[in-house]
């Protein structure tokens, strides 16, 4: 058994062991849906590396007084962050009129009601992990600071840190903005993380000019 499928089944396991909640209950003991278990294994736990502050199948109440349940919640502290996977089929070729603004009023309801909602395509997870990956590492930076290593200084974790907020290879100057500290200075920050296999050059050869995150 792969560790994925280990901390899978421990993690469901103890989402059903510790559920009160008849309904959602219920629904986990179901089992999860392929989307959602796709995303799981392509996208979240090769970038997160664990399921801490991770619900399935998350009860949220509608403005009708009804219940509704969010492929994830991700909330840590305070904070309140939603995925779901769009599966290509019933959220887009066989979207009518009606189940189209209900999923729309449904996303603004979770808004007003202050949530972080990402919304993910099947098809990204299958063909684009990569991408998907750089934007929860971006998602969840919205709401804590991601472990990075102890053996770092602190100029070089926050570097880390705010390339895993943005979605697109950062420069040498912005993190020097950042920072608050000389180009230079960066620059030797930027090249020890690359040695440390942490960062990749994104562009550049003689003078590198942006840097992202190695996934």
């Amino acid at each position: 058994m792969s560790r994925f499928d280990q901390q899978y089944e421990l993690w469901i396991h103890t989402n059903i062991l510790n559920e009160k909640n008849p309904r959602r209950l219920e629904i986990l003991n179901k089992g999860l849906g392929h989307g959602t278990v796709e995303f799981l294994r392509s996208v979240w736990f090769p970038a997160i590396g664990h399921f801490n502050d991770l619900h399935p199948e998350w009860e949220v109440r509608d403005f009708s007084n009804g219940y509704r349940y969010l492929d994830l919640a991700y909330m840590p502290g305070d904070a309140r962050g939603g995925i779901e996977i769009q599966g290509y089929g019933p959220h887009a070729r066989d979207l009518d009129v009606r189940r189209f603004k209900d999923l729309c009023r449904r996303h603004c309801l979770l808004a007003l009601d202050g949530w972080t909602f990402l919304p993910i395509a099947y098809p990204s997870i299958v063909e684009e992990p990569k991408q998907c990956q750089q934007l929860i590492l971006s998602f969840v930076g919205r709401f804590v600071a991601t472990d990075v290593p102890a053996s770092l200084s602190w100029l070089e974790a926050e570097a880390v840190r705010f390339a895993r907020r943005l979605l697109r290879p950062i420069t040498p100057l912005e993190l020097a903005a950042h920072l608050r500290v000389s180009d230079r200075h960066t620059r030797r920050i930027l090249h020890k993380l690359v040695e440390l296999r942490i960062l990749d050059i994104a562009s550049g050869e003689q003078r590198v000019r942006t840097y992202k995150l190695r996934l």
